[in-house]
């Protein structure tokens, strides 16, 4: 009888530890809540880098969006998601490049980590832990690269499903430089044949480069219906998006809007959907701007196909545009909620139109 209950009690053993080892840790499996969380996750998949403290903090955090032009990081941007984020963790993510914002973003705030992910398959897209590591940020910032990559790891993925999560349901502050910030708007250019240039644009606004997409990736609040640019004045960028606007109107029936902004420059839209334009002073370009552009379905453009400049005149009021020049605290105010131009402050109200491949401005 012993014996039998000896043997009972062996084989309990080694069902119960199962050979000594979890899968709580392994690359791809889901890690348990609880228990500092993030900080039992001894493996990383896509961490390039990490500073501060791997062990989970719970933080409250606020709702924001930023949206940068790419070229130098506006610092104060940072500042202020960092303050959303109430010192918790955050997470980087790219598709290339290093963990050189690791120690920059560290430098800027009171947080409990900062760490980048280099996400560059979907494999790593579909990895339960990294998916995780994401849902657990307070603060998320995508980095510049290639937005086309963004889109081929990305999209679909558990990946994609935690970014909605954080904008949606957690409501954390996220936001992007250069292609970073070509993902965030329901629509978006990916570039995934290449580069386009406003020129290309305007002399064919079918050019095979202008390569849209609608409301198929991230769900960012007030940004249902906004596709964004960057690089804006310094890469003459201006007539490319008026083309993107016409081509989502005239292929989709839909007036969208765009938010466009320059190099040194972030467009900080908080909980409310109430927007600030930051940028980094500097004596030889004291001035830098972001661009609120809106189309209307009852201005349709009259010349819009194949192989055919543009011309969009539609009584020299095809498109209305708000500028705003950046400041270190945050210059104007716009509604990005219900995109009300006539109600911004701090800026320029202007008029933009095509004639004949050429792009027109006139303050209203």
């Amino acid at each position: 009888m012993r014996r039998i209950l000896v043997a009972f009690l062996l084989l309990l053993c080694g069902v119960s530890y199962g050979c000594g080892k979890s899968d709580e840790n392994k690359p791809g499996t889901k890690p348990e809540n609880g228990n500092n969380g993030i900080g039992n996750i001894k493996k990383r998949p896509a961490s390039i880098g990490i500073v501060g403290d791997t062990a989970n903090v719970n933080k409250t955090v606020t709702g924001g969006m930023v949206l940068m032009g790419g070229g130098t990081d506006v610092s104060a941007a940072f500042k202020w998601m960092i303050e959303k984020s109430g010192g918790g963790d955050v997470v980087i993510l790219r598709a290339s490049g290093t963990d050189a914002y690791n120690s920059y973003i560290n430098g800027l705030g009171n947080v409990n980590s900062v760490e980048t992910l280099l996400i560059n398959s979907r494999e790593l897209a579909n990895n339960d832990t990294v998916a995780y590591i994401i849902r657990n940020a307070e603060m998320i910032f995508i980095a510049g690269g290639d937005q086309s990559d963004y889109m081929r790891y990305w999209k679909g993925t558990k990946v994609d499903k935690a970014l909605n999560y954080l904008l949606t349901e957690k409501k954390a502050p996220v936001g992007g430089t250069s292609a970073g910030c070509a993902i965030l708007g329901a629509f978006y250019f990916s570039g995934e044949t290449g580069g386009l240039t406003s020129a290309e644009a305007l002399e064919n606004p079918y050019n095979a480069n202008v390569t849209l997409y609608k409301q198929d990736f991230l769900k960012a609040p007030y940004l249902e219906n906004v596709i964004t640019d960057q690089h804006y004045l310094t890469r003459s960028r201006e007539g490319r998006s008026a083309v993107f606007l016409g081509r989502i109107l005239k292929d989709w029936n839909i007036a969208a809007n765009a938010i466009a902004a320059d190099e040194r420059v972030a467009v900080c839209i908080d909980q409310n959907g109430m927007a600030k334009v930051y940028g980094d002073y500097s004596t030889s370009r004291p001035y830098s701007y972001a661009y609120f552009i809106r189309s209307d379905k009852n201005k349709q453009p009259e010349n819009f196909i194949p192989n055919n400049k543009v011309n969009w005149n539609q009584q020299e009021k095809a498109l209305d545009v708000y500028e705003i020049a950046a400041s270190e605290n945050g210059g104007g105010e716009f509604d990005v909620k219900n995109f009300a131009i006539d109600q911004a402050k701090g800026g320029t109200r202007f008029w933009w139109w095509i004639s004949n491949g050429v792009l027109n401005k006139k303050a209203q």
